[in-house]
């Protein structure tokens, strides 16, 4: 195997210069080339910034942050990459910048010497067949902000050599990095699962569910998520976010990517997020506007009738904890609130099936954590009165309710499921293993678990309903269920069960 002890950076941007501050502090020396002497100069400023607040913080000594700028020569000429074992192209997002660049930079490298390229949206695949070099040519891509994010997708093209991959792990390892290996795919592993989930959020509001700040609620506070999906879709931009949708949509010709036409008009609009003052907040002064908690009402329900289908034990449970008076009768009383805790259907169709009386029907999501955030669902006929009953019920302990408009699983649960379907398709198409998909999307994104545990902590099988649920009622193969979910499911095995 080839040890990588120098490395060229070509870009000296956001990501440029991050992944050379966390090359140079690893001991690691680095070229950072970039068009103009003063694009190299903010870069060197920008990095010489964040070690500054590093010492700061004292996560490095002031000799640590000397010794990592010496290590560190910026320059415009692509002459003083041909001694690196290793160049990584971190320029623009631009397919005909990339190749024009790759090409250049490979015509002046020993031939023993990798190329890789930091990107999400490219294929390597496509990259690396416009070098001599395909074999020693790999995806290495970083998360922002490079110092501190520790996941790096590696990925292969169709034809990376082993001792290749082995290099450029060994590389990641020494950075401080959790690299896994990823076999090249539309999104690799991170961003094939984050953006589908950002675009079924905007699918909900689309359909008038709920408001942004509703929907996002659900999210962090219901699901532990560290950012709800419209906020990271503004800070990512929304015209990014549709980009990457399209090629996803184009690539797999799978309707699971089909970007939400609300997403298509917002960016039409020129309402792109944080960079442009407007996206699905406001953002004046590029400060996210925020919307404050409305009062709960006051309200009670004289008495309380709960189903007993799918998730109607947890909603008992929890109403008892609320001192709530519960109907014990076989059919709901004249004037009980009848509560419902559907998995993966809306109000409307569990009070029809029921046979409950929908102007009194609201339904709970009893699928994720009630103790941070409850959410309540109406039909479209529940009187105002046995709404703001149930909402002051809910929320009589001091939790936030939401109460959104009738919907097959709600937002979480569509949104959940989507998660771990997505996944279960990466698991299945062999892009990467399960634990590693796990991995990634839980240091990527933040998330309390990854999203194949998390399947296997609410259940293959209720995750498979819910999106059985929703392709029954849309009629949309966007909720077409994986076979990687199906088999497990029906089996009772773990999401992480590999076959053998």
């Amino acid at each position: 195997m080839n040890t990588i002890s120098k490395v060229g950076v070509i870009g000296a941007g956001t990501m440029g210069n991050g992944i050379a501050q966390a090359c140079a502090v690893s001991g690691v020396d680095v070229v950072m080339v970039d068009i103009a002497e003063a694009a190299v100069q903010r870069g060197i400023a920008a990095l010489t910034g964040s070690l500054d607040r590093l010492q700061k913080k004292e996560r490095i000594t002031a000799a640590d942050k000397d010794a990592a700028l010496k290590r560190i020569h910026g320059t415009t000429s692509y002459d003083a990459l041909k001694s690196c074992d290793l160049v990584i192209e971190a320029a623009t997002e631009n397919e005909d910048i990339k190749v024009k660049i790759l090409r250049q930079v490979d015509a002046l490298m020993p031939p023993a010497a990798i190329l890789a390229t930091n990107t999400s949206p490219i294929s390597i695949t496509r990259l690396a067949a416009v070098t001599a070099r395909p074999g020693k040519f790999i995806g290495m891509h970083f998360f922002n902000p490079v110092p501190m994010m520790a996941l790096v997708e590696l990925i292969r093209g169709l034809a990376t050599e082993d001792a290749t991959v082995a290099a450029v792990e060994a590389l990641a390892k020494k950075l401080g990095k959790t690299p896994i290996v990823v076999k090249n795919s539309p999104g690799f592993v991170v961003n094939r699962i984050l953006c589908p989930m950002i675009n079924e959020a905007v699918l909900a509001l689309q359909e008038g569910l709920a408001s942004a700040e509703e929907i996002d609620n659900g999210m962090k506070l219901g699901c532990s998520h560290p950012i709800g999906p419209l906020a990271l879709a503004d800070m990512v931009g929304l015209d990014v976010m549709l980009a990457v949708m399209e090629v996803f949509y184009r690539d797999f010709n799978d309707p699971k990517y089909r970007p939400a036409l609300l997403l298509k008009e917002m960016v039409a609009a020129g309402h792109l997020g944080r960079k442009s003052g407007r996206g699905f907040y406001g953002h004046a002064g590029g400060k996210q506007e925020e919307v404050p908690e409305p009062p709960a009402p006051t309200a009670r329900p004289a008495s309380v009738w709960v189903s007993p289908v799918e998730l109607g034990a947890k909603l008992t449970e929890l109403l008892r904890k609320l001192g709530a008076h519960i109907d014990r009768g076989a059919r709901p009383a004249a004037q009980s609130l009848c509560l419902v805790a559907p998995l993966g259907h809306d109000a409307t169709t569990i009070a029809i099936e029921e046979e409950l009386d929908p102007a009194r029907t609201v339904a709970v999501d009893c699928l994720f954590g009630t103790d941070r955030r409850r959410t309540l669902m109406t039909t479209p006929v529940t009187t105002s009165a046995m709404c703001a009953a149930a909402q002051g019920l809910l929320s009589s302990d001091g939790v936030p309710v939401t109460v959104i408009r009738d919907s097959p699983g709600f937002v979480t649960q569509r949104v959940i499921a989507q998660i771990v379907n997505i996944a279960c398709d990466i698991a299945q198409q062999r892009i990467a293993s399960p634990a590693d998909i796990d991995t990634a999307v839980a240091l990527g994104l933040g998330y309390p678990q990854g999203p194949l545990a998390w399947g296997d902590a609410i259940g293959a099988s209720r995750i498979l309903a819910v999106l059985e649920a929703l392709l029954s009622f849309y009629g949309d193969p966007r909720y077409r269920s994986s076979p990687w979910l199906k088999r497990r499911a029906l089996l009772g095995v773990s999401l992480l069960t590999m076959e053998t």
